[in-house]
């Protein structure tokens, strides 16, 4: 028999428990039979007193019980965390690798709810975003080192949501040695991150995969200029190269890489990655100064700097830039126009364009500006994307369902007149499992798109 309190479910409820997902809202329960322990463990059963699972409560919280077992438990202690901490290096062994830098522990996803671990090289990143967790730290955090080996843990949880558990916001070493920066191999490159000052736990593993998707965009965009393969007679003998127009030899490696912009770029990741796939140039956008640094650091250290260029500005202001120089260049093209006088903007364009914003809604009632702002950036994008190339476009508000992201985005080509071709859709990586039943795990949409003008076709 259980000495845990239980919270009886309400008839009336959805049955969102039983198809998956682990939270119990206050309004589900129609009373309690003991009295829950902020943090401790509740055994929770449907209105006729069948057993459904085993969870931390939080009275302070509209999420009264997190559950963590779907079987009798009688406390979270080491033995539980170490089962779960080897469930959760199984998984990123067979999917990442081991000893690669990853999410290591994804909370509900890995049935521990509000607990977040990031691996970079040999330092730990830990998120603790509920009272669960937090109440139970002097039992896991060992737990975590036996488990991991790590040669630091430091904690970032610095986040807003620990105030609907009732927690302070904190951060600091919480075990061994923890240089502010590491450096992290991600698909061969070398990166940087800030685990004290960078967004969240210092960098997004979960954009990995989505990284690595763009390479077949980045080449086979020699021929818009005019360059053909010929056979040449060289010094080793007949070979193929590069000719450009005017018949000469073209010396430039990348000379069949895209032009690429990518906007938000925090660190530079998709930057590095369009580099090493063989783009021609990338323009590098961020609004941040400190990220800016920090990607062109990154740029240094894997030796593209001779292919990037850094601009600090806001993303929504250069890209209606761009857009309105484009038109001016257009419209100054008619006869009758007046070329007198200088041109106002730059109305640059690329064969790429990458899009990847912080979340634009963090709550429901944000959304229809968040789509708004979706669908600017979008539509101004595609605006400056040369026929026939691409888009790369992502959202990690999980308050904007991949439905709506979708709309938004075709939405946004009406208006710009094009007409886009879906190549890619895709989510978080294979270190952010997603739990059935959960939507709130369903939060990065990533879509990769051929953009086409109306009137070319």
């Amino acid at each position: 028999m259980s000495s845990h309190p239980r919270a009886v479910l309400t008839r009336t409820r959805r049955p969102r428990l039983e198809q998956g997902h682990p939270w119990i809202y206050v309004n589900e329960i129609e009373r309690w039979e003991g009295e829950p322990a902020p943090g401790g463990l509740a055994e929770v059963t449907d209105h006729k007193g069948k057993f459904l699972g085993v969870g931390y409560a939080n009275p302070a919280s509209q999420i009264a019980v997190r559950i963590v077992s779907y079987r009798p438990l009688e406390a979270m202690d080491a033995a539980f965390f170490r089962r779960r901490f080897a469930w959760c290096a199984a998984h990123r062994n067979r999917f990442v690798g081991t000893g690669e830098s990853c999410r290591l522990v994804y909370g509900e996803a890995d049935f521990l709810p509000g607990l977040i671990v990031d691996r970079f090289a040999e330092v730990l990143v830990v998120q603790v975003l509920s009272l669960g967790m937090e109440v139970t730290r002097d039992v896991w955090l060992p737990v975590l080192v036996e488990v991991f080996n790590p040669r630091g843990v430091y904690e970032r949880s610095d986040v807003g949501v620990r105030t609907l558990e009732g927690l302070e916001e904190r951060t600091g070493v919480l075990y061994g040695e923890c240089p502010r920066f590491q450096v992290i191999v991600e698909n061969g490159l070398r990166i940087e991150v800030d685990m004290e000052g960078g967004q969240k736990t210092g960098y997004f593993h979960d954009q990995r995969e989505n990284r690595a998707s763009i390479a077949p965009l980045m080449k086979g965009w020699g021929t818009r200029s005019g360059i053909r393969l010929e056979e040449r007679a060289t010094e080793d003998g007949t070979r193929v190269v590069p000719v450009n127009p005017n018949g000469n030899t073209v010396t430039f490696p990348y000379w069949d890489g895209a032009a690429v912009l990518e906007c938000f770029a925090h660190t530079g990741s998709f930057t590095l990655h369009a580099c090493q796939y063989g783009a021609k140039k990338v323009t590098c956008l961020d609004v941040s100064a400190h990220a800016i640094e920090t990607a062109r650091r990154n740029v240094e250290r894997n030796g593209f700097e001779d292919r990037v260029e850094f601009v600090v500005e806001d993303a929504f202001e250069y890209l209606r830039r761009q857009v309105g120089g484009h038109d001016e260049r257009a419209a100054r093209a008619h006869k009758g126009t007046d070329t007198s006088k200088p041109l106002t903007a730059e109305g640059r364009t690329w064969d790429v364009v990458i899009l990847d914003p912080p979340a634009f809604a963090k709550t429901k009632r944000a959304v229809p500006g968040a789509c708004r702002g979706y669908k600017d950036i979008n539509l101004h994008a595609m605006k400056l994307i040369n026929e026939g190339g691409y888009l790369a476009t992502a959202s990690c508000s999980y308050h904007v369902s991949p439905e709506l992201f979708l709309e938004t985005i075709q939405e946004a080509a009406r208006d710009a007149g094009k007409i886009i071709r879906l190549i890619e859709w895709r989510g978080a990586g294979k270190d952010h499992p997603q739990l059935a039943g959960v939507e709130e795990g369903h939060y990065l949409k990533f879509g990769i798109f051929e953009v086409r003008s109306r009137r070319e076709l």
